[in-house]
Formats: C-alpha cells, sequence, structure tokens
C-alpha cells in the first residue's frame, strides 16, 4: 500500500483573518474580577476607604491625639469647636474679702417720708475678668440696704431683660460681688439695682465686661504648661468642642468608635460564623434533620431581640446606669444568626448536586469533610455580602440600645450614648449631637454602599454582562 508523505508547502502557515482567535480578556481568577469590577464601582470604594479611615481612626487615634477622653475641665462646657485657643494664667482664687464702705449711707426722708433710692453710679471691675472669677464692685447708694447683681449675654432692653439674678449683697456696706457661675470668653453684662428691703430702685446701671479665657496656675503645672502667672499659654484645641461635664469630644469620638465598631463587627461575624455551620450541616443532609433545624430557625426568628436583651441584662446582674456591652454581644449572636443560615441552606442545597461533590463523595470523603471543604467554600461570596449588610444593623442595634440606655452606659463612651447626652443639650450646643450623629450615619452608609457593591462584583451573571 502506497503511503502518502505531505509536501512542505502543505504545512503553510495559515493567514489569520483579523481579530480571529483573539483574547479579548486577560486570563483572571475569581477573586481578581471581582476586585477589577468592585474598583469600578466609586460609591463602593470610597466607601472602603472610609471603613478602613475609621479603623485607622479606631487603632491608631489615641496615639496620635493625647487628649484623654474622661477629662473634666469645667472651664470649656460645652464649647463649641476651637482651634489654637490661648489662656491667661491667673493665681488660684481663694477667699475674697470683697469691697465695703465704712459706713451705709443714708439720706433723710423727702418731704413725703419716702427714701429716694437711684441706680448706682458706676460699676467696675476689680482686677482682671476671666474665666475663674469676674469680681465688680460699685459706688454706695443712699438709703440701700442690699444690692441684687444680675448677669446677662445682652445689653438688657428694659428692667424685665436684665438676665440670670446671681445673688444679692446682705447688708448695704457690701458694695462687690464675685461671679463665678460658668462663665465663658465673651461679653457680659452686670446690673446692680439697690433695695431698701421694701422696694426696688427703679432706675440700674449696667456695665459691658469682656471675661478673658484664663487657667490657675495650678490647672497649667497639671497640663504641663509651666508659665509664670499673667503669662499666656497655648491651650489644646478641641476640633468637635466639648460635652457638658468639659470632655473633648474627638477623644470621645475615638474612643466611642472602638466600642461600637467593636460590637459592630465582632457580633457579625460571630454569628454569621454560627448561621454558616448550621445551615451548611441543614443543607447538606435534608430531609426530616434540615425540616427540624429550619423550624428551630423559624422559631428563633419569631423570638422579640428588645425582650431577650432586657433579660439578659437581668440574668447577667446588669443594674440600671450600667454597661451592658456583653448581654448585647450575646443578644445579637443568639437572635441574629438565623438569616445566614438560612442564605447557606440554600446555596448548600444547590451545591451539593453538583458533579464535583459527587466526585468526592464516590472518592469516600466524609459529611463534614464535603461540608466544610467543598461546600461552605463555595458561598463565601454570598456571605461577604451577608456580612457587610450585618455590620451596619449591629451598629445601629448598638446606638439604638445605648441611645435608650440599655446598653453602654456613662461614663464609657459609644456613638449611641453620646448621642443620648447630646440630645439633652441639642438646642444650646448642637455639636455635642451633631458630630457622634455623623459618624454613626457615615459608618451604617459606607457599609451598605460596600455590600451594594460586592453584591454586584461577586456576581459572576454580572460578568456575562459586561
Amino acid at each position: 500500500m502506497n503511503s502518502y508523505e505531505p509536501a512542505a508547502h502543505e504545512f503553510a502557515s495559515v493567514a489569520r483573518q483579523p481579530g480571529l482567535l483573539t483574547l479579548t480578556r486577560p486570563s483572571q481568577s475569581y477573586w481578581q474580577d471581582a476586585w477589577l469590577r468592585l474598583k469600578k464601582n466609586k460609591r463602593a470604594l470610597a466607601s472602603l476607604y472610609l471603613i478602613i479611615a475609621l479603623l485607622l481612626m479606631t487603632l491608631l487615634g489615641p496615639w496620635l491625639w493625647h487628649q484623654d477622653p474622661t477629662l473634666q475641665d469645667l472651664d470649656v462646657i460645652s464649647q463649641p469647636p476651637s482651634f489654637g485657643d490661648t489662656a491667661l494664667v491667673v493665681a488660684d482664687p481663694g477667699l475674697w474679702a470683697g469691697v465695703t464702705a465704712d459706713t451705709a449711707t443714708l439720706v433723710p426722708a423727702d418731704p413725703d417720708g419716702k427714701l429716694v433710692l437711684t441706680a448706682t453710679a458706676r460699676i467696675q471691675t476689680v482686677g482682671a475678668a476671666t474665666t475663674q472669677y469676674v469680681r465688680v464692685s460699685w459706688d454706695s447708694v443712699p438709703g440701700a440696704a442690699f444690692y441684687l447683681v444680675y448677669r446677662n449675654d445682652h445689653a438688657p432692653e428694659s428692667g424685665e431683660d436684665l438676665g440670670l439674678p446671681l445673688g444679692q449683697t446682705l447688708a448695704a456696706a457690701e458694695l462687690s460681688f464675685e461671679d463665678r457661675l460658668q462663665l465663658r470668653e465673651q461679653d457680659y453684662w452686670y446690673t446692680v439695682i439697690a433695695s431698701d428691703e421694701i422696694r426696688e430702685a427703679t432706675s440700674f446701671t449696667t456695665e459691658r465686661i469682656h471675661v478673658q479665657r484664663a487657667i490657675t496656675a495650678t490647672q497649667a503645672r497639671e497640663r504641663l504648661l509651666p508659665a509664670p502667672l499673667g503669662a499666656t499659654v497655648a491651650l489644646q484645641s478641641h476640633p468637635f468642642g466639648t460635652d457638658s461635664l468639659g470632655r473633648d469630644l474627638f477623644a470621645r469620638i475615638i474612643e466611642g468608635a472602638r466600642v461600637s465598631l467593636f460590637i459592630g463587627i465582632v457580633a457579625p461575624f460571630l454569628f454569621v460564623l454560627l448561621g454558616t455551620i448550621y445551615g451548611g450541616i441543614s443543607g447538606y443532609f435534608g430531609g426530616t434533620v434540615d425540616a427540624v433545624m429550619m423550624r428551630v430557625t423559624d422559631f428563633l426568628i419569631a423570638l422579640p431581640f428588645l425582650l431577650f436583651m432586657i433579660l439578659f441584662r437581668i440574668g447577667f446582674g446588669i443594674g440600671p446606669g450600667e454597661s451592658g456591652i456583653f448581654p448585647m454581644l450575646l443578644a445579637l449572636v443568639l437572635l441574629r444568626w438565623e438569616d445566614p443560615a438560612r442564605l447557606v441552606r440554600g446555596q448548600v442545597l444547590q451545591i451539593r448536586e453538583e458533579a464535583f461533590v459527587q466526585a468526592a463523595r464516590l472518592l469516600g470523603a466524609q459529611p463534614l469533610y464535603l461540608i466544610f471543604r467543598h461546600m461552605i467554600p463555595n458561598t463565601i461570596g454570598p456571605l461577604l455580602v451577608n456580612l457587610t449588610f450585618s455590620i451596619p444593623m449591629a451598629i445601629f442595634t448598638e446606638a439604638f440600645l445605648s441611645f435608650i440606655g440599655m446598653g453602654v452606659a456613662p461614663p464609657t463612651p459609644s456613638w449611641g450614648s453620646m448621642s443620648n447626652d447630646g440630645l439633652k443639650s441639642m438646642l444650646s450646643s448642637p455639636h455635642e449631637l451633631l458630630f457622634p450623629a455623623i459618624f454613626i450615619s457615615l459608618t451604617v452608609l459606607a457599609f451598605n454602599l460596600l455590600g451594594d457593591g460586592l453584591r454586584d462584583a461577586l456576581d459572576s451573571r454580572m460578568r456575562s454582562r459586561e
């Protein structure tokens, strides 16, 4: 039989048409492709960077911002955001003898037999007017038995608009008053009215006094700002202001992030892990085992979370005004794992019929090996999305419970408890509520946007549409 030998020209390469057999996409793994699609989602990527910044602030904030979140400075109560403030160093306030007259000046009765009360001739400060104290004195008024002292933050328009009554002197000879009541660096209008124990003067004298920020020599030494009396020192800035006890809000935001993010990340991680194991076992075995396990899940879904939170607090002996971080964490783990369990069960019911699972079973793989080696790893994508949506839910739950007084209690800061404290002074000091509320909102929004982006990035069907 004759054999055929092809000629050399028959092996010539065939000219390829343009675009024929050309790779349109480089070879990529599932996670590499998901990351590339996630980077195209600008909102999800920005949310990821924001979450990383919050975590870095939580971890590195105490080393970069050296303010003590528990330090109370009564000189800066409810102070708005401030930068680069200075203060005058003054002597420690002691007992002040005041200004007195040797004898009370009286005038004879007028023809109608009544004393004539007039306004004080002038009001003047004694020494420097500072946030530590303001000492004022005035001239004696003939016929006065004592004097009433008022303070206002604006010029009085009438006798009904004199402001806060600070007190009164005990005798006509006392012609001074020392004010130490929550002074701030601003202008005040002081008014003194004479009285003869029956009636008050119909006219009054008001003096505008500017109060300067000051700290005592003892406070300067405690803050490591040694300076002589009369010197000006630079004070610590408060970029977010201070709360009603004079504590730095930025330092408390950082400290509160540790509590809020700890509960918001640890609790979802634990209950997603528990739900993954439970749902994987239920979905693999199916049948009666699956039916019984799912009925347990349905029962737990119907349980009221707030009621069990109260029961856990009572069971752990946590009374009113005490922090219940562990009961809150336990309640979240025990009552929030049902959703990831149902999610994993549905995924495993599909995966267990795949060819690679059947091949592993024929090779003698045990059920636990199949569940944890082949099935659960193939549910990581949906689980990761579920986790990112569970974190803002846990953060909001912690904020809500702390807001109503059942979570983290003062003095331990959390964003929820800080919002609760800020609500009490919302009208006069809105920054105390504004900043913790902003951080709660930004964190919840960032995790929701990231979860939405991960859902699209990890969906294999999205790849075929691009």
